[in-house]
């Protein structure tokens, strides 16, 4: 277990400590509380719902990667289901700040690479800025998703961000974690790994470039985490597919120096591409890293 868990996990109330311990030995544990652990909890604590959410905040922020800021930001979502999925901040040195991911980014991805497809509430131990304001307002289900804060009654995202643009101005329908597949097919792709890659972008969101694209990353052990590209209506929010694939390597555990190789698939016919930006994000972490890449057409 990560040394900022096992200290995260001292800030929790005494009566969550025993509880919350038992799961993060496990080595299956992901960062996720299943709707049955959610209820262990808060027999555990006399804690629910938000009250539960933001007492666990500290094992979100465990879960930061900070080596510019040192400024960790936690983030949990809750699915329709109850299942709680944790989220932080990543920063990547070497880089422009534009590929930095923040706690909410994070969180909802992170829920998305386990299958979510509509979240309820997003807690978090900083006031979200614009950037995800505007990165939650493309959510399936944004109109209702609630925000809670440890010092701030609960509030609709549209309370924080309003007047909000978003996809219905660009005259698009599609949203988010919506269930939604782009038909793109591997039938001439050979490698296992750019397959994978492939299937990510098949439930890519990206309704304004039309660059479906994924990214597959394979650690050394032989795990493999897929992440899809999450446009915007606002364009900068937008979250590459790299980022989401290694914020859900990040919340198994894994670090960037167990990263073996990775495969991305896109779109070619396309107005935007993700090449470039995998490869230097990719370089920053380790030169050595290979990169498949497969050209898509929609």
């Amino acid at each position: 277990m990560r040394t900022a868990l096992i200290d995260a996990l001292t800030q929790l109330p005494d009566s969550l400590q025993s509880t919350v311990s038992e799961w993060l030995h496990a080595s299956a544990f992901d960062a996720t509380f299943t709707p049955a652990q959610v209820a262990d909890m808060e027999a555990a604590s006399g804690l629910s719902g938000a009250a539960l959410r933001l007492a666990l905040l500290p094992l979100a922020a465990a879960y930061a990667v900070t080596p510019i800021s040192r400024f960790n930001v936690g983030a949990i979502v809750r699915g329709e289901d109850g299942t709680l999925y944790l989220g932080a901040n990543i920063e990547l040195t070497g880089v422009q700040l534009g590929q930095t991911v923040h706690a909410e980014q994070a969180a909802i991805s992170h829920a998305w690479t386990k299958g979510a497809t509509r979240l309820t509430d997003i807690t978090i131990n900083y006031s979200p800025c614009g950037h995800c304001r505007q990165f939650m307002n493309e959510l399936n289900g944004a109109e209702d998703l609630v925000i809670q804060l440890p010092k701030s009654d609960a509030k609709s995202l549209h309370t924080y961000l309003p007047e909000a643009f978003g996809p219905a101005d660009l005259g698009i329908e599609a949203r988010l974690l919506a269930d939604q597949t782009q038909g793109l097919t591997a039938d001439d792709i050979d490698d296992p790994l750019l397959k994978q890659a492939v299937e990510a972008a098949n439930i890519s969101h990206a309704p304004y470039s039309g660059n479906y694209s994924g990214v597959a990353v394979e650690t050394s052990d032989g795990r493999v985490f897929k992440g899809m590209y999450a446009e915007n209506a606002a364009f900068n929010p937008s979250l590459p597919p790299l980022q989401v694939a290694l914020i859900a390597a990040n919340m198994a555990g894994y670090s960037w120096d167990q990263i073996a190789s990775v495969a991305l698939a896109e779109v070619v016919n396309s107005t935007v591409s993700h090449l470039a930006d995998t490869q230097a994000s990719l370089d920053a972490i380790n030169p050595d890293i290979p990169l498949l890449y497969a050209g898509l057409r929609a």
